[in-house]
């Protein structure tokens, strides 16, 4: 039943730096385990790029009861419209059943709908008994998407990722044959041998862009330079990824490692996107960066790697789970805004 006192008038405002004690206490309480470095930067992204985040709180009594933070999306999910996704949500456990986090939602809703925004996405696992029926009576539903994941194993040798890349014949660079070598012949080669690969950095943005173009036939730059940065300054671990061939970048991987998402509390690969430049696709370009994310990952004793695709994004959907990706335990559901 409804707490006698709710009240669905209730006033929501923006959330700031100075409520960062206060989340953090509520959230160690809900989860067992304190995320605060988490939620410090959660707090300290918003204010470096306003535009692209929505985050509010419920005061009760003198101090915060309930909080949301959600991030604008442009680009992710394979579509082309702005959305919203939550990224943490709590309320302080004496005063649940007061209608906050509905409050919160609407005001997520409204803020969307002054900026642009048609949807607000979330994850959720299907065994979470008491997220799923809020998120059903607030009108959620199942998105058209996949989440999908990957042990990373400590980054142990998969031969669906890390083995060699059968090349398709008239690809690959010519060279002189070495009978003295070991291969078996000059199209199959190691997955991560098929290109360098190497941590990315701020001097690869025009590269990167122009691969996105070439993908999804428009310009893009503002949302890659948005999530090239968050690639290198929001996350705890940086792993995102560039692959060049003959000193010329030919495909990125964009991914971060971090506690706090949608309630996690193990660190966990999130990959963002993956882009091979069209005139590289079927070389092992993909696959060269997939074995070095886990290899990586491996060395940080992160255990595991997720993504979300789209239904239709087949080509995608073939390729992770080729290489060792199968359905995740977690759900994304959907609402308009």
């Amino acid at each position: 039943m409804p707490h006698p006192n709710t009240d669905h008038s209730c006033a929501v405002r923006a959330l700031t730096a100075a409520d960062l004690d206060a989340v953090v206490t509520i959230d160690a309480a809900l989860e067992g385990r304190s995320r605060r470095d988490y939620v410090e930067r959660r707090l300290a992204a918003a204010r470096r790029e306003p535009a692209l985040h929505a985050q509010f709180a419920v005061d009760e009594g003198g101090e915060l009861a309930a909080y949301l933070l959600a991030r604008v999306l442009h680009g992710e999910f394979g579509r082309s419209r702005p959305s919203l996704r939550i990224e943490l949500v709590g309320v302080r456990p004496e005063r649940r059943g007061r209608g906050y986090a509905s409050a919160l939602l609407r005001a997520l809703q409204d803020w969307g709908r002054r900026h642009g925004a048609d949807e607000i996405h979330t994850l959720a696992a299907w065994t979470d008994a008491g997220l799923l029926p809020w998120l059903h009576r607030r009108g959620f539903a199942l998105a058209p998407h996949h989440v999908i994941e990957s042990a990373v194993d400590e980054g142990r040798w998969r031969p669906e990722r890390d083995g060699p890349v059968s090349l398709p014949p008239g690809f690959g660079a010519p060279a002189e044959i070495d009978y003295g070598r070991t291969e078996s012949n000059d199209h199959e080669r190691l997955a991560r041998d098929e290109a360098d690969v190497r941590a990315m950095t701020a001097d690869d943005l025009d590269a990167i862009v122009r691969i996105d173009r070439d993908i999804v036939g428009s310009d893009r730059r503002d949302y890659i330079a948005a999530r090239l940065a968050e690639a290198l300054h929001d996350a705890a671990i940086r792993i995102s990824l560039v692959a060049r061939r003959g000193g010329a970048i030919v495909g990125y991987l964009m991914a971060r490692a971090d506690f706090g998402d949608y309630g996690r509390t193990e660190p966990v690969a999130v990959l963002d996107t993956i882009g091979v430049d069209p005139a590289w696709t079927q070389r092992g370009v993909g696959h060269a960066l997939l074995s070095q994310l886990f290899a990586n990952l491996g060395a940080l004793r992160v255990e595991r790697a997720e993504t979300v695709v789209a239904q239709r994004s087949l080509g995608l959907l073939g390729f992770l789970y080729a290489t060792g990706f199968a359905p995740s335990q977690r759900l994304m559901f959907v609402i308009p805004v």
